[in-house]
């Protein structure tokens, strides 16, 4: 599993990532098992890897830090994850209890050392990489002398989608101040549509972009007087890593203590000490599918297509075919995406309910917005073929080297039929070899593994049988991948 204590070396300027949303309003596309920081919206790279590719050279990968869930790290994410240092959140806390374990962690790490934070969503898009780059080595200078800073972006319309910033005008506001940083006055939580209209009217406004920079003593210091209940906690986490060194055990204990409140409400809207740095970096937040057809490139028609798509007499529109052929004949202004499970229609300006589709899944306990039918792990990859009450039929490949956890189910037995490449098969204290057109059948409650020790995939199909067939039913006994 990702590496969880050494962790990144405590330099003088590290990268802390923050990983751990669910993405609800990107769904379908977006689970709760791999949501969108996870995904390749952009290109060939997941946003998370482009996040971190855009701090080089300033920050190198070795010096960055990500904070996700733990159900993220042992799940789809993993693949992802494994590159990179990680400290784990058993529960979702918002913004301000990781900020706080990764400040902590890095100032206890440090040796003397007192670390600039930069702090960045894992799921955003930024198109101008040099403007990015010269706004962060300013906010850095700014950050040493100890203020907190944020990223403002100019807003270009009036947004109900964004959080602002406003900001004091420098000569009246009677404070010091740097040449490129602007003393924040007020933040202000998503606003109506005429509120946001009066932002961009008045010019002192700033979309809050959600990227800071600060010493780990500034932000430590500004929690301590600000959230004393986040602080409490922390200091408990610390203690334990003190007496055995393991810091992640810590948290695994006390971080279920941990009230949920974002850094901005919790501290950044209650400090006198915070600087915006003004930017036009190109920015978007991926929020919404509207987002996503607005940074998307378009043809004549303003369409973005993307997948097996036919259209007709189609404008102002986002096609995202996963699978399936999509065809589209005189419409305008959707949102349409295609999952071999689900599909979303949406008018654009309406994709923020997204949301409460994910709700509706929620309280009917549909796994639809859990994980896709194709789901990636660490040894290789499944789909699942055909689900009904009693039995499951998947498709499953193991890569060459690839190995399943020493496991055993409580409620269902398995049927494993080899179509291609040769299976090495642990059942109970037995190893035996499957090859092609052979079959194997595990009872339920046997202990049992899966591997691939040739040099090409290992394709097989399985059959389960029994009354609850839900991934949680796996106990695992030994596991390659640490999960």
């Amino acid at each position: 599993m990702p590496n969880t204590n050494s962790g990144a070396r405590a330099g003088a300027v590290t990268a802390v990532i923050l990983a751990g949303g669910n993405g609800t309003r990107l769904w379908p596309l977006s689970r709760l098992q791999l949501p969108k920081q996870f995904l390749k919206l952009e290109g060939q790279k997941t946003l998370l890897e482009s996040t971190v590719d855009r701090l080089s050279p300033l920050i190198t990968p070795a010096d960055v830090m990500v904070i996700t869930g733990a159900e993220h790290a042992k799940g789809e994410a993993y693949n992802s994850l494994r590159h990179y240092n990680t400290l784990l959140e058993p529960v979702g806390r918002n913004t301000a209890p990781a900020i706080a374990l990764a400040a902590a962690w890095l100032q206890d790490k440090a040796e003397g050392i007192d670390p600039v934070l930069v702090v960045l969503p894992a799921d955003h898009i930024i198109k101008q990489a040099e403007a990015f780059q010269g706004a962060l080595e300013k906010a850095v200078k700014e950050a040493e002398t100890g203020r907190l800073v944020t990223f403002g972006i100019k807003p270009t319309h009036p947004d109900t989608g964004f959080g602002y910033i406003k900001v004091k005008e420098p000569e009246k506001s009677g404070e010091s101040t740097s040449t490129f940083a602007l003393p924040v006055e007020q933040f202000t939580e998503k606003p109506s549509c005429d509120l946001a209209e009066q932002f961009i009217s008045d010019g002192c406004y700033y979309w809050n972009s959600g990227m800071f920079v600060w010493k780990a003593s500034s932000i430590l210091a500004e929690i301590e007087q600000h959230l004393p209940e986040v602080y409490s906690v922390l200091n408990k986490i610390r203690k334990a890593w003190s007496e055995n060194r393991s810091y992640q055990d810590g948290i695994d204990q006390h971080f279920f203590s941990m009230p949920s409140i974002s850094i901005d409400y919790g501290v950044l809207e209650k400090s006198e000490n915070v600087a915006l740095i003004p930017c036009d970096l190109g920015w978007s937040d991926v929020g919404s599918w509207d987002a996503v057809h607005e940074i998307a490139e378009h043809d004549e028609n303003g369409n973005s297509i993307q997948g097996r798509t036919i259209i007709k007499g189609v404008d102002n529109c986002l096609i995202h075919s996963n699978k399936r052929l999509v065809a589209a004949v005189g419409v305008k202004d959707l949102c349409v995406i295609e999952t071999a499970d689900a599909v979303l229609v949406a008018k654009k300006g309406d994709t923020q309910r997204v949301r409460e589709i994910v709700d509706d899944l929620k309280e009917t306990n549909s796994q639809e917005h859990v994980s896709h039918l194709t789901v990636e792990r660490p040894w290789g990859r499944y789909t699942v073929l055909e689900e009904h009450t009693g039995f499951k039929m998947k498709r499953i490949t193991v890569n060459p080297g690839g190995c399943l956890s020493l496991q055993r189910h409580q409620h269902r037995s398995e049927h494993w039929v080899v179509v291609s490449g040769t299976a090495t098969v642990t059942r109970g204290d037995d190893i035996i070899t499957v090859t092609k057109n052979q079959s194997t059948y595990i009872p339920i409650g046997e202990k049992h593994r899966l591997e691939n020790l040739g040099k090409i995939p290992l394709e097989l199909i399985e059959v389960q049988v029994g009354e609850y067939l839900n991934e949680d039913d796996i106990e695992r006994f030994e596991d390659n991948y640490g999960r």
